[in-house]
């Protein structure tokens, strides 16, 4: 891989907090100016969300940006600030292995989220297939030197409405990612807390990522439950472009309530 861009000791640092006393929570951006909005207001990680990512781009989420864009937004986020940045790239952008670890190298982030969505065919990837490819990462990452922190996603329950009925595949699945090399599973979408409890006993003592949703348990309860990580996707970007939204509207009938606060 040549030159090594990613801080081992972001990557170091990273890693570490998924083993602190509270959960690491993640107000996932999309930008510079964002990222620094984030790191302002005291937290110790950047996050990035495809989503968001992609939609400020002018791209829809589900791998329609192209990777270079993806990438290169994900480089500027981590040269502006001075934290670890953990980077949201779907499912790789059918990038082979190898490629992908020297791009997010090359990107200097510290850790990234990786789906187990083929965005192809629309459907879960095959589990033997998607450990393949995090133990090429795993074997990538550590033969450059540089063990990014892998946080594989779990989309059993992001696909099914009936989490219940998937929580046994679900946790397989997780095991699996884990043995492959994974250093965090993120379930997204399980919102119930008996089932994000039976997961994360299932997979301790992996640091399992929980997505705030109105549907979720909060960070405190989430705490309680044993999750070490919390991530808002694109949470921060809809309420955001909801506030854009109002001032819009508002400057079209003369209320600028939004923009200035009440009088």
């Amino acid at each position: 891989m040549g030159d090594v861009p990613t801080s081992p000791d972001r990557v170091a640092t990273l890693r570490r907090l998924h083993q602190g006393p509270e959960p690491l929570v993640l107000p996932n951006c999309w930008d510079a100016a964002t990222a620094k909005v984030v790191v302002d207001a005291g937290f110790p990680v950047v996050a990035t969300s495809s989503a968001a990512v992609a939609e400020s781009l002018g791209w829809a989420d589900h791998e329609q940006a192209p990777a270079d864009e993806m990438l290169a937004a994900a480089a500027r986020i981590a040269r502006a600030v001075d934290v670890p940045v953990t980077a949201d790239v779907e499912s790789g952008y059918g990038l082979a292995a190898d490629d992908l670890a020297a791009r997010l190298v090359e990107a200097s982030v510290a850790g990234f989220n990786l789906e187990d969505t083929d965005h192809t065919t629309h459907a879960l990837t095959d589990v033997d297939a998607q450990v393949a490819r995090l133990r090429a990462l795993r074997a990538a990452f550590d033969g450059a030197g540089v063990p990014l922190v892998m946080n594989a996603r779990v989309d059993s329950f992001v696909r099914s409405r009936d989490h219940a009925a998937v929580l046994d595949d679900g946790i397989a699945r997780a095991r699996a990612y884990v043995d492959a090399g994974a250093d965090c599973v993120y379930p997204i979408t399980l919102a119930d807390a008996s089932m994000i409890e039976r997961f994360v006993r299932a997979l301790a003592p992996a640091p399992v990522n929980v997505l705030l949703t109105r549907a979720a348990p909060d960070v405190a309860t989430l705490r309680e439950l044993g999750v070490r990580r919390v991530s808002l996707g694109g949470g921060m970007y809809r309420a955001v472009t909801r506030f854009v939204g109002d001032v819009a509207s508002g400057l079209r009938t003369g209320d600028t309530a939004a923009l200035f606060g009440p009088a």
